[in-house]
């Protein structure tokens, strides 16, 4: 098994790509819209993804959190509200919002599930704050620290009740950023007092199963790297200061941040201590360039990653039950 986790390029299968995963044993993958034409296609997609993998609990990942980010869309597939809408109905009523937010992960989950899907890249972690870049925006569940961690909590709980494994992001956090990584490599110049803030969400959820790194430089912990091929970062702030010990994956590593083809991003991207290289394009080129460049996983992160998996439990729960609950406390604001 290769540590990377790959996109593929289309609604089916090639040749070529069924001949890459028997041959590299990805730790993983990720699916995009391009990926998803209607129910029956992608989980005939899905299974046969399992089918072809030597792993026992295959992670297949989509990015579904609703609003402006979600890869599965109606009409085929129903439509979640943006994250933010919950951050506005705690300020109201707190309860209410945790409860909402645990029902519309769950709602999420047994969608994904029903797909095949059992790893959802949610919840946003990153605290907003004004006069950041809008590529967080109302994907952000508020601007204060534990808020943010007790809705994050709830959409945790959420996608394990509904069958899927949630990942936070994007540690050690986003939301001061005033550039988009997928353009270039944002730089947030706040010192180590103003990020303990931003640790806060992250520290408070560090028992999370799965955690993506953010390709952003900080200046006051690296002045040179950023976090997503850090070591210092990766070990001195995620592992030692949040105490974060579940599977670490980097952001996607063909995005505008970083530089260099994609195996030595990947490459990269593992020295500095990510369990799994993530890379989304779905271009055969660059999965082989990712495979290249990786020897086999360690035993860390296999274990990282079987104990994240053990999460993706069964899901269970009413879908119409579920949304109609979250609508009628979303109605509150």
């Amino acid at each position: 098994m290769i540590p990377a986790i790959v996109g593929l390029a289309g609604t089916a299968l090639s040749d070529d790509e069924r001949a890459f995963v028997r041959a590299a044993d990805p730790a993983g993958f990720i699916l995009f819209g391009r990926n998803c034409r209607d129910k029956a296609q992608l989980r005939a997609l899905t299974d046969e993804l399992r089918a072809l993998s030597r792993l026992e609990n295959l992670p297949i990942l989509i990015d579904q959190e609703g609003g402006r980010v979600a890869r599965l869309r109606p009409p085929e597939w129903p439509e979640f509200p943006p994250q933010r809408r919950f951050a506005e109905l705690y300020e109201k009523a707190p309860i209410s919002a945790i409860e909402a937010a645990r029902v519309n992960a769950q709602a999420i989950a047994l969608v994904l599930a029903d797909a095949g899907v059992n790893v959802d890249c949610l919840p946003l972690l990153d605290v907003a704050h004004p006069g950041a870049h809008d590529i967080i925006g109302d994907r952000a569940l508020g601007d204060e620290p534990m808020r943010v961690a007790a809705l994050g909590r709830a959409v945790l709980d959420g996608l394990e009740a509904g069958g899927c494994v949630g990942v936070v992001k994007h540690i050690p956090g986003h939301g001061r950023a005033t550039a988009d990584s997928h353009e270039e490599l944002p730089v947030i110049a706040a010192g180590a007092d103003e990020l303990a803030v931003d640790l806060t969400p992250f520290r408070a959820l560090a028992n999370a199963p799965m955690a993506m790194v953010a390709h952003v430089l900080y200046p006051a912990w690296d002045a040179e790297r950023p976090a997503s091929i850090s070591p210092t970062i990766i070990g001195e702030v995620i592992r030692a200061e949040i105490g974060f010990d579940g599977l670490l994956m980097s952001d996607d590593l063909a995005m505008g941040a970083l530089c260099g083809t994609a195996g030595e991003r990947a490459a990269a991207a593992v020295a500095a201590g990510c369990d799994l290289a993530l890379h989304c394009s779905g271009e055969m080129a660059d999965n082989e360039s990712v495979a290249e460049a990786l020897g086999d996983a360690g035993p860390e992160a296999r274990e990282r990653l079987t104990r994240a998996m053990d999460r993706a439990a069964q899901g269970s729960g009413d879908y119409a039950a579920l949304a109609a609950k979250r609508d009628a406390l979303l109605a509150l604001v």
